[in-house]
């Protein structure tokens, strides 16, 4: 981490989805830059053995909660300088096992987060996807780019959501001049994914790591850029630390053919797996490469972890992770 993170603003953050993949990794760096974090998570996509390594450090504590639950706030008493919404289905195998909890977290969440940072005068920042692009017919993908979203497909409880939740914080600052902003995030990938959440890169490592063919989806020449998740934490608390009130793009800048990335790990983790092409999901988009040019002039961030280095980082990971360790995620 860059000292333009280390030196944060903030006393006390509460950190939404906090034991989750992402969330986790955020409540970690917050920690050592000496923000006293709560972490809050209701467990569907999450796990506490993500966080079961910052329990007992000063100023870190756990909740198990709902942010769409009945007094939410009042089970949160702050008061916080810093509101990080992160609790989202974000995978694929979550949204779609859980469409209406995923539609309700960037809807009934945001709403009752952004209340939370009104009443603490807590900046607040909304963790948002590449997603609200859709499969976009605009290379690369800027901020101001509406997107090309099909709102009734199956991936649209994702879509929607995150575009819905946008709304709504952008109608907090018009209306409240809130102090809201918006990250949009690409493709990040690291340790403590699960290795069955539907995302190329875990999937593709832990079938590697076993043996088994590598399923990629279509003939793999769909295209996404890799961000490693310390970058990506970075170019958040950056983010975070900005008055910016605009989408803010966050992403990597290697172009990477799915088939590729595939290939790859199968040589980096020296397996002796095949390739298997499958059937591609509907609405899978074809491009993805975020321009970072906002982030780049407004906060001077951008991805300094080749995405090859940072795949075998995730490999040296799950390879340390016992068979069946890996926790299920909740009915």
């Amino acid at each position: 981490m860059t000292d333009a993170t280390t030196r944060v603003p903030w006393g006390r953050a509460v950190v939404t989805g906090g034991a989750g993949f992402l969330g986790s990794h955020l409540c970690e760096h917050l920690l050592n830059a000496g923000v006293e974090v709560d972490c809050v998570d209701n467990l569907l996509s999450g796990s506490p053995d993500n966080v079961a390594h910052l329990d007992g450090r000063p100023g870190f504590r756990y909740v198990e909660d709902d942010v769409c639950a009945p007094g939410v706030l009042r089970r949160l008493p702050g008061p916080y300088d810093l509101v990080l919404h992160f609790a989202c289905c974000a995978s694929p195998a979550d949204y779609l096992r859980l469409p209406l909890e995923t539609l309700d977290a960037g809807s009934l969440g945001t709403r009752n987060m952004l209340a939370l940072a009104e009443r603490d005068g807590a900046r607040f920042l909304l963790a948002s996807t590449s997603e609200v692009y859709g499969d976009p017919l605009v290379h690369p993908q800027r901020e101001d780019y509406w997107g090309n979203v099909n709102p009734v497909g199956p991936r649209s409880v994702y879509d929607e959501s995150k575009r819905f939740a946008e709304a709504l914080v952008t109608a907090h600052v018009r209306t409240k001049d809130a102090d809201a902003g918006i990250v949009r995030l690409f493709n990040t990938y690291g340790p403590r994914m699960r290795a069955h959440d539907g995302r190329a890169v875990p999937t593709f490592v832990c079938q590697a790591l076993a043996g088994e063919s590598l399923t990629v989806a279509g003939d793999g020449s769909q295209t996404r850029s890799l961000c490693y998740v310390d970058d990506t934490v970075e170019g958040i608390l950056l983010v975070a630390a900005s008055r910016s009130v605009r989408p803010v793009n966050i992403g990597g800048s290697d172009e990477v053919p799915v088939r590729d990335i595939a290939r790859r790990i199968v040589e980096l983790t020296g397996s002796s797996s095949r390739i298997e092409y499958v059937e591609r999901p509907v609405d899978d988009p074809q491009r993805r490469r975020p321009d970072t040019t906002l982030a780049r002039e407004l906060l001077g961030w951008a991805p300094r972890v080749p995405w090859e280095e940072g795949i075998k980082q995730t490999i040296a990971h799950f390879a340390a992770v016992p068979p069946g360790r890996e926790p299920a995620p909740q009915p």
